[in-house]
């Protein structure tokens, strides 16, 4: 692999870039044209313009990768990390795409059909439904036989939309009919399922690699539980309050699950933990925004296990190579005002903490403009240390020493989670920031 476009921007572009430098691999930043200050593109060997004001134009980026004669595409995270027809017309044009399949991404895109893969694999999902729900009077009976509360999910859904919470019948209908339209809407498809909510549930990730012949390994797990109308704010690793056996069961058998599935490439299993089980809720098939956090306790870069993986159709390590020490916490900056509403505009200056176990990954710099087309995270904050009190206290130093003028950004909200009593002792649940703030 002598060359790579790198289909995405901001600070995942940046992350892409430098393992790219550090394997010797050039690089292409492929950018709209409205977008052409980022940061990432003053360190690639070439650039070139896709489109006027987006990143969606699969057609553009996949030629753009062929006459600047790259040999791969890095997808990043998004839409275009999970869109199996743009990975099909990369591959046609015999360019390596870095990550899963066609097949794979498409099976696990369709929520429905990635419970219904992972059951026949070992894992547990959510009890729900079976299949789409396509009428509004079999929703009704369906959620009767599962019971109140529970949740009503776009089966193509992402980034917390197409979601809504129902608790009790006589708001099933307007949930029904808004999470079906909002699906449409963002999706391009209004399927929908339906879960039982677990209101006391954790959000725990196990993080994996495979390589698409059978052969996976793990990093240990992630604590996704702090966030916002399902949008995750603060992660950390390895998820706290859960014992060697716990977590040894559920890694074992997400290796297990997506080795059978012949899984290529990096991928995350998420799952809700209550009262002792696992239930299996998705698997997302890309580097995962929070990945800087498995990196920070295991020592790997997970970009450049992607690119070897991607290349060799091999993993660099076995299992016994990988080993979990400390605790890593991230925060994630976003420009968001008070009511999470975008704060886009321009960066006046910015601080970003230092020291031994600080990391920051961030596209920002003085005299950017944050637009407002695209997503809000501005900056991701991982503190490292050897105990997890020590991390948290790291983080609050990053956090104060933090500083950046010219956008609102949620810092304020990360400041109240961080000293709370219930994450100092890692007692939360997803529902815990709603609750805080609400």
């Amino acid at each position: 692999m002598q060359k790579v476009l790198i289909a995405n921007r901001g600070e995942i572009a940046l992350r892409i870039v430098r393992s790219c430098r550090e394997a010797g691999i050039q690089t292409v930043g492929a950018y709209a044209s409205m977008d052409k200050d980022l940061l990432h593109l003053k360190y690639v060997d070439e650039v070139v313009c896709v489109s006027r004001n987006d990143y969606l134009c699969r057609e553009n980026l996949v030629a753009a990768a062929m006459i600047s004669g790259c040999d791969a595409i890095h997808p990043g995270y998004g839409f275009l990390a999970e869109d199996a027809d743009f990975c099909q017309m990369a591959e046609d044009k015999g360019l390596i795409f870095i990550g899963p399949t066609p097949q794979q991404i498409s099976e696990m895109g369709d929520k429905i059909r990635a419970r219904e893969t992972f059951k026949k694999l070992g894992l547990n999902p959510v009890p729900g439904s079976i299949g789409e729900i396509f009428d509004l009077d079999a929703a009704l009976q369906v959620a009767r036989d599962i019971g109140y509360p529970l949740v009503v999910k776009a089966a193509f859904g992402g980034g917390g939309r197409g979601i809504r919470l129902v608790s009790e019948e006589h708001e099933f209908v307007e949930a029904f009919t808004q999470a079906k339209a909002e699906a449409e809407a963002a999706f391009g498809d209004g399927s929908v399922y339906i879960e039982k909510f677990l209101g006391d549930a954790r959000h725990i990730e196990v993080q994996i690699l495979g390589d698409g012949h059978g052969n996976a390994i793990h990093f240990g797990t992630r604590e996704c539980s702090v966030q916002r109308r399902q949008q995750k704010i603060i992660e950390e690793a390895p998820a706290p309050n859960l014992d060697d056996d716990q977590i040894k069961k559920i890694c074992d058998q997400a290796v297990a699950a997506v080795a059978k599935f012949s899984y290529r490439n990096a991928g995350t299993l998420e799952f809700l933990y209550q009262d002792g089980e696992f239930y299996f809720l998705e698997m997302n098939t890309r580097i995962q925004v929070e990945h800087p956090v498995t990196e920070a306790v295991t020592g790997c870069d997970l970009v450049r296990l992607q690119l070897q993986t991607a290349e060799e159709g091999s993993i660099a390590l076995f299992q016994s190579d990988v080993r979990i020490q400390g605790c890593a916490i991230e925060c994630r900056v976003n420009a968001d005002d008070d009511d999470y509403r975008p704060s886009p505009g321009l960066v006046s200056s910015v601080t970003f903490p230092g020291g031994p176990g600080v990391r920051v990954d961030s596209h920002l710099y003085a005299g950017y403009t944050v637009p407002h087309q695209f997503d809000s995270l501005a900056a991701k904050l991982i503190a490292w240390d050897t105990d997890r009190s020590y991390t948290v206290q790291k983080m609050k130093r990053m956090l104060d020493e933090f500083q950046l003028v010219g956008i609102s950004t949620n810092k304020g909200r990360l400041v109240d989670v961080i000293n709370h009593p219930h994450f100092l002792e890692g007692m939360i649940n997803t529902r815990f920031l709603d609750q805080l703030f609400e």
